[in-house]
């Protein structure tokens, strides 16, 4: 009988795709894909690390995992693994963890599953991860995440994923376009491009110093390709979003106009303890651009509150900086100290207090911000694409600009591409759609 094994992902849209890859993996080794809230003979956790509380949900899942199946193997891989891998083979239940490299062998390591009195490591230094691993998500029909890039040679003053990931890292345009022509024959409309640092593509698979193909060449090769709808760039660091690209994604009919830049903070003094690569002006030039060319463009920006020597007028020169900058959603991080990075020997720590009033101030200017974007659209006619379930009664999906839309539920509209009006923002500050036009696609 075949064994039944579920996975857990934790973390960015590059795990998930990881987690669809070694999912489809087991199950052509015989496996039977299971729901990690159901009884498994095998459990993966797909860990992330990026900050003190992904740390703590590793073992709330594997908690989770044993509660359902006692004896079951669990098998913890991911950022976290890499990392920490002695601490996580201490946790009671775990069988294996496996390192950056080693979670692609998954399956060899899921011959025998007899249950191990203690958790065994497989990992290697991350100097010796130099290989780049196809991944791309499916099941989900309505949007895939494509992995196109791994790792990452930065230095930020904050971040472990360069130790849990390694070098930068990159598949071929020919590969990306062969899995891409690929997902097209599936009912996939929007494929998500994903990546450690996604604009840094073209680096060979052992981190060869010399670009070979760029990010550029690579969405105008993806540009050509019949049988997908939409693309969607996942983020992308603001020194590496050129003018070729934003003058690009204007005038495609398939890659959509949403852009998602991280900042981490407004005072040029703090990203340069940070040691992020630019200063805010280039922050400022790329979104005037895009707003130039695409004035209907949803930008997104990743900021981190609380960094050492963040001093009140440092966070108050950021909030004022985000606000009055025409982008439309945060996504706000609460600094947390991290082992291994060079911030956690920084003086002037901020207090946890403090780092959680600015993380709330933040948010409801996020709040704010989307709110009016959205309220700019209102009445405006758009293409949604309508996600392929039900959740209380609706569909949801999301404009090509990115605006959260929902519908009474119907069938017909199941992952397709509708015209629609945005008429109403409901009280979770949602579009409510009362009036569309026949399903394009």
């Amino acid at each position: 009988m075949a064994k039944s094994i579920a996975f857990y992902t934790l973390g960015c849209k590059l795990n998930f795709s990881e987690s669809s890859a070694l999912s489809q993996k087991a199950e052509e080794a015989g496996f039977t894909i299971g729901e990690f809230h159901q009884p498994c003979d095998v459990y993966v956790v797909n860990t992330c690390s990026v900050t003190e509380q992904a740390d703590k949900k590793c073992r709330q899942f594997v908690r989770r995992a044993l509660r359902k199946n006692p004896n079951a193997y669990v098998v913890v891989v991911g950022c976290y693994a890499q990392l920490k891998p002695k601490e996580i083979a201490e946790i009671p239940g775990v069988d294996a963890v496996l390192g950056a490299a080693e979670k692609f062998n998954l399956i060899e390591h899921l011959q025998d599953l007899t249950k191990k009195q203690k958790g065994s490591v497989h990992a290697c230094e991350i100097e010796e991860v130099t290989g780049f691993n196809e991944a791309f998500s499916y099941g989900d029909r309505t949007r895939t995440f494509l992995k196109v890039q791994d790792g990452c040679d930065y230095s930020c003053a904050f971040c472990t994923i360069p130790l849990a990931r390694g070098k930068s890292r990159s598949t071929t345009i020919q590969q990306v376009v062969n899995q891409v022509k690929s997902i097209a024959k599936t009912d996939t409309n929007e494929i998500v491009l994903t990546g450690v640092n996604l604009g840094d593509f073209g680096k060979g698979p052992h981190g060869a110093k010399q670009h070979q193909e760029n990010f550029y060449e690579l969405i105008q090769a993806l540009d050509v390709i019949k049988g997908i709808d939409r693309f969607r760039i996942s983020s992308i660091e603001p020194n590496l979003l050129t003018d070729e690209i934003i003058e690009f994604v204007a005038q495609s009919k398939r890659f959509v106009p949403h852009f998602h830049i991280p900042l981490q903070s407004g005072s040029n003094e703090i990203l340069g303890k940070m040691r992020r690569r630019y200063k805010r002006e280039v922050y400022t030039s790329r979104v005037e651009k895009i707003k130039e060319l695409i004035p209907h463009c949803a930008i997104g920006v990743d900021v981190i509150v609380g960094f050492p020597g963040e001093t009140k007028q440092h966070f108050l020169e950021t909030y004022e900086y985000l606000n009055q900058l025409p982008v439309s959603y945060f996504h706000v991080f609460t600094y947390s100290e991290r082992e291994n990075t060079l911030a956690v020997s920084m003086k002037d720590s901020v207090s946890p207090h403090i780092r959680s009033e600015r993380n709330k101030m933040l948010r409801i200017l996020s709040d704010k911000k989307q709110r009016a974007f959205y309220t700019s659209h209102q009445h405006t006619k758009q293409e949604v694409l309508w996600e392929g379930e039900e959740r209380d009664r609706y569909l949801q999906g999301y404009t090509a600009n990115y605006i959260r839309v929902k519908t009474p539920y119907s069938k017909d509209c199941e992952n397709k591409i509708q015209q629609i009006i945005l008429s109403e923002i409901d009280d979770d500050g949602m579009f409510t759609v009362k009036e569309s036009e026949p399903v394009l696609v």
